[in-house]
């Protein structure tokens, strides 16, 4: 599935089943707690913090899913195409940064 393709997805389920998009800034309060919930699985999976009796049902994969779902809402509810967005971006990142990463000595040294 192309993101257009999701985008399309997302806008056909939510005129079939969600009545109407939440308002923007709904949506964008939202994000932030999917992106929170999503913050707490990767703490407990790849972090220090310990997975509660709570947690145990939280799947990586469904919390980035998500993510991804309302992100696409808002750029359907903005009319950002997040295909196009994204590649120009990983355009940018490319000329920007096309030897930044290489020399950076942080990034180059071997696992210490």
């Amino acid at each position: 599935m192309t993101i257009q393709e999701a985008q399309q997805e997302v806008d056909k389920w939510i005129q079939t089943y969600g009545v109407r998009y939440f308002s923007e800034l709904t949506n964008m309060a939202i994000l932030t707690e999917e992106v929170g919930e999503l913050a707490r699985v990767m703490a407990r999976t790849y972090g220090d913090q310990s997975f509660k009796q709570s947690d145990l049902s939280k799947n990586l994969a469904d919390e980035m899913a998500d993510v991804l779902w309302v992100l696409l809402c808002l750029a359907n509810q903005t009319g950002v195409d997040l295909e196009d967005a994204l590649r120009k971006n990983i355009e940018k990142k490319t000329v920007r940064d096309v030897v930044r990463h290489k020399n950076n000595r942080k990034l180059n040294r071997e696992n210490e």
